[in-house]
Parts: C-alpha cells; sequence; structure tokens
C-alpha cells in the first residue's frame, strides 16, 4: 500500500511544497479505506518523504526528480524479504551493543536504562509514548557500548524498520512482552553479566522480528 501511494503521486508529478489530496480524495484514487490511506502517509513520513504539519495537511519533502532514483532502493529495502534480512543485521548488531554496554557501563547508565524501562511500562495504554519510550531505551544500550559507529548504524537500521515497528505494537499482550524483555536486558547489565544480557537480546530480537515482519506481511496483503 505504501508504495502504490507513492507510485500515485509520482504519477501526478508533484513538486516540493505541494500538497497531498485529501484522505478521501487517497482512498477513492486507491480503492482503499481511508485508514490504509493514513498508514501509508505515516510510513512515508518516517521515511523523510512527506511531513504533516497540524491544521494545515501533508506536503511532499522532496522533488519528484529526487524520488525516482530513490524509490528503488526504498523498495529494496521495504520489500519483504529485505526486511527479513534487515532484522537479522538489526539483531546481530542490537546483541553487540547490549554485550558492549554489559562489559562498560557505569553506574548512572545502568539506573538510567532501568528507568527507561519504568518509561515504558507506563506508556502501555500510548501506543505512541511506549514506541518513542522503546527508541529512547534501544538508542541509550547503544550510546552505552563506547561504539559510536555501531550507535550510528543501529540507528540506521531502526529508523528503517521503524515503518513496520509502529505498525507491530497494537496489541498489549506484545507490548507487555517487549517491556519484560527489555527488563531482562536492563537487569543483565546492571549486573555485568555479557553472557545473560546476549541470551536476553537474542530472545528479544526473536519476538521483535516476529512482531515486525508480522507487520510487513499486513502490508504487503491486498487492501
Amino acid at each position: 500500500m505504501t508504495f502504490r501511494l507513492l507510485d500515485l503521486l509520482l504519477g501526478e508529478s508533484m513538486r516540493p511544497g505541494d500538497r497531498l489530496p485529501g484522505e478521501r480524495a487517497l482512498a477513492e484514487s486507491l480503492g482503499v479505506g481511508r485508514s490504509a490511506v493514513r498508514e501509508a502517509i505515516s510510513a512515508l513520513e518516517v521515511l523523510g518523504i512527506v511531513e504533516t504539519r497540524a491544521g494545515s495537511g501533508t506536503y511532499l519533502r522532496s522533488g519528484t526528480s529526487e524520488l525516482l532514483p530513490s524509490t528503488l532502493s526504498w523498495s529494496l529495502l521495504l520489500d519483504q524479504d529485505r526486511t527479513s534480512e534487515l532484522t537479522v543485521v538489526r539483531s546481530a548488531l542490537e546483541r553487540s551493543a547490549a554485550e558492549l554496554a554489559a562489559a562498560q557501563r557505569t553506574d548512572e547508565q545502568a539506573d538510567h536504562l532501568l528507568e527507561l524501562v519504568q518509561r515504558q511500562r507506563e506508556a502501555i495504554d500510548d501506543p505512541e509514548r511506549y514506541v518513542e519510550a522503546d527508541i529512547a531505551f534501544h538508542r541509550e544500550l547503544a550510546l552505552m557500548g563506547g561504539n559510536k559507529l555501531l550507535s550510528e548504524i543501529l540507528s540506521t537500521t531502526r529508523t528503517l524498520l521503524r515503518v513496520w515497528f509502529e505498525n507491530a505494537v497494537d496489541r498489549r499482550a506484545d507490548i507487555e512482552d517487549a517491556i519484560r524483555e527489555h527488563e531482562e536486558i536492563a537487569r543483565a547489565v546492571a549486573d555485568r553479566d555479557v553472557e545473560a544480557v546476549s541470551a536476553a537480546t537474542i530472545r528479544h530480537m526473536d519476538t521483535a522480528t516476529a512482531r515486525i515482519l508480522r507487520s510487513s506481511d499486513d502490508e504487503g496483503d491486498p487492501a
């Protein structure tokens, strides 16, 4: 659905700064419901292709000439098979980052990581707040290891997967599982137990990957 909308916008030869048609018009053009249009717009916003301005509407950020050569790259990254490959890369990087964090963390960092888990718990009924708290947890975990390049690569990887991740946290049970897994990681980091944090991160990545791929499958289904 996301790329059907992108194809439509490219076909309309929109220019930078142009306002997108309303949800109703887009839904009619694509033959889908308005909720599907909203999800596709959210995905394009995460990718930096459009921006939503409160009280004004949604606007194209990049020109058509700039979008065309990038479309193939996006489609490769967001294709179901490539998404699966990307989750494998992310899992390996997250495990390395967590192991470094356990080996090098300070007491203050360990306490802060546990505070971020509590922030997630407080946002359990607000998926948008939960997503932000989840991202903050993984960002902090990567920074704790002191490897800036690893942190930057992980940040890029998570940004690409965020398109699917935001759609994968609509079930309370999934959020509860993720919070429990995050707490296991945070406590292993606090204990400086590299072996335990490695095992906990693998478990978390397995369930997180399953949720992301489930969301990717849903997006790929015919509208």
